[in-house]
């Protein structure tokens, strides 16, 4: 006959020794570690897939069910919405952050603003819904999202005022507009009938930002 033991909380008894029916029972630390991260790596891919399919608005109970674990299981890994997508999103914006570094670099200012936001909207468009998270979040010091959308308005700002220093972009706009323009333009191409004119859309507004010294 096979038991089961139940243990709210794994945490408070890593390294003990309990008894069940009389038989000594070692909990290692290391084991339970490698089952929480088992754990968090399957529940990750099931919220990939399933935001993948459903966007953004998909609800923990729903992402907690198709991974087949309790929702205060998951809510420990991920105990809000923004700690999920911050976890889902880190290597993307990673990236991103990581081309502006290279495009303050190597390109012309007003090329590298628009390369800038054809990235962006790369991004966008990686899960729907994504970009609403991200423009409530960059002024939420409180949000799991907020470090990662402050790097990306950060990078948004260097970018213009680097173009702004050469003539390449006009002057009566700040960082906070460019992202709230970069914001809007992700906005669009999240629905499904401006998607195909995306590269358009970008060519458009970024004309209304770059002066005829843009150089690209």
């Amino acid at each position: 006959m096979r038991y089961a033991l139940w243990i709210a909380d794994p945490n408070a008894l890593n390294g003990s020794v309990i008894q069940i029916y009389g038989s000594a029972i070692h909990l290692s630390r290391e084991a339970m570690r490698a089952d929480a991260r088992k754990n968090y790596s399957h529940i990750l891919g099931v919220a990939r897939e399933a935001v993948s399919e459903h966007g953004a608005d998909i609800s923990m109970r729903d992402i907690a069910r198709r991974s087949e674990v309790g929702l205060a299981t998951l809510l420990r890994h991920f105990p809000t919405r923004e700690a999920l997508f911050e976890a889902l999103l880190c290597t993307k914006l990673d990236a991103l952050t990581h081309k502006a570094g290279e495009l303050e670099r190597s390109n012309a200012p007003g090329e590298a603003l628009v390369i800038w936001c054809r990235e962006w909207l790369v991004f966008a468009q990686s899960y729907r819904g994504v970009v609403a998270m991200m423009a409530a979040a960059h002024t939420n010091p409180d949000s799991a999202l907020y470090a990662s959308c402050a790097a990306v308005h950060s990078a948004t700002a260097r970018l213009l005022v680097r173009a702004q220093a050469g003539g390449a972009a006009r002057a009566d706009m700040n960082g906070d507009d460019l992202f709230a323009l970069m914001t809007a333009l992700g906005w669009a191409v999240d629905q499904p009938s401006f998607a195909p004119r995306a590269d358009h859309l970008v060519r458009l507004v970024t004309s209304t930002i770059l002066t005829n010294k843009s150089g690209g």
